[in-house]
């Protein structure tokens, strides 16, 4: 009896720190840092075919803010912007289990965050991939030089 007692209470304890990891919101404060971060996951985060499912799903109608003729599921080029929404989106679906509704909505938020202006959507077309993203640009190209 006490083995089954010892089992239902690790299995509730289980449940709840998984439910509790879903709804812990992500609160972004830093774009240098947190572009760094969030480029690392999509580097050491490797998603299930299922998980891929998922960030498709939650990219694949967001266009682009660097490419708006690409979806943000392939962007145009591994720009550093695009880096920073794929492993945010890696981070979330792998480490918080988020589902695609929840993955794009921190996505538009990770994006509001970095330009509160908005982007036009043709930075990659016009040149400014090397920009910063408060000047409308991709945030660079390497990984360890973010604008």
């Amino acid at each position: 009896m006490n083995r089954i007692a010892f089992l239902l209470v690790l299995i509730f304890c289980i449940a709840s720190s998984f439910a509790a990891g879903k709804d812990e919101k992500i609160a972004f404060t830093d774009v240098r840092k947190q572009t760094e971060e969030f480029i690392g996951y999509n580097k050491s985060i490797e998603l299930t075919k299922e998980q891929q499912k998922i960030k498709e799903e939650a990219l694949g109608s967001l266009p682009a803010a660097c490419c708006k003729e690409f979806p943000m599921a392939t962007c145009c080029c591994p720009c550093n912007f695009a880096k920073s929404v794929w492993g945010l989106s890696n981070y979330l679906i792998a480490k918080k289990n988020y589902d695609a509704v929840q993955v794009k909505k921190t996505v538009e938020t990770w994006i509001e965050f970095i330009h509160p202006n908005g982007y036009k959507g043709d930075s990659c077309s016009t040149g400014r991939c090397g920009q910063s993203f408060e000047n409308d640009g991709c945030g660079g190209m390497k990984d360890h030089v973010v604008y």
